[in-house]
């Protein structure tokens, strides 16, 4: 099996009937943004998957052992590490692309950005699959808003 039939497995035949995205809403805290005062919706994470959880669902639905498979993933995020960390660009079929960003302060002049100074960090950027500008990772969610939701 290759990688492109074990993703098409893992995002065809584990997808949930229900996808509810609970929400509360939140006023915005921060005098500096000119968003302060305003409510925003913020998505409610109910419970962290731990890769092991993830690794032996994933197995239930094919012909390897949970072990095989958490092999097979941990390979597979080294690669994706060495990847990123070299600036490429990674597509996972049926399920996105990934590439690292940087945040990084704004100069007014060219002659006044210096890297160690201005640039803040690092961030992963996943843009999921899309299928004729439809992508099926928010296709059919719904939104509910959380009891304690204030």
């Amino acid at each position: 099996m290759n990688v492109s039939e074990l993703t098409s497995i893992l995002t065809t035949n584990l997808t949930p009937n229900f996808k509810i995205m609970k929400y509360r809403i939140k006023k915005e805290t921060k005098p500096t943004l000119p968003t302060y005062g305003k409510y925003k919706a913020v998505a409610v994470h109910n419970q962290t998957i731990e890769s092991r959880q993830l690794y032996e669902e994933a197995a239930r639905h094919m012909t390897i052992e949970g072990g095989v498979l958490e092999s097979l993933m941990i390979s597979v995020a080294e690669t994706l590490r060495r990847h990123l960390k070299n600036g490429d660009r990674v597509r996972l079929k049926d399920f996105g692309l990934l590439k690292l960003e940087i945040e990084s302060d704004k100069v007014d002049n060219l002659k006044d950005f210096h890297a160690k100074k201005h640039i803040r960090g690092v961030r992963l950027h996943f843009l999921p699959e899309s299928n004729k500008g439809t992508q099926e990772l928010y296709k059919g969610i719904t939104f509910e808003r959380d009891k304690l939701s204030t």
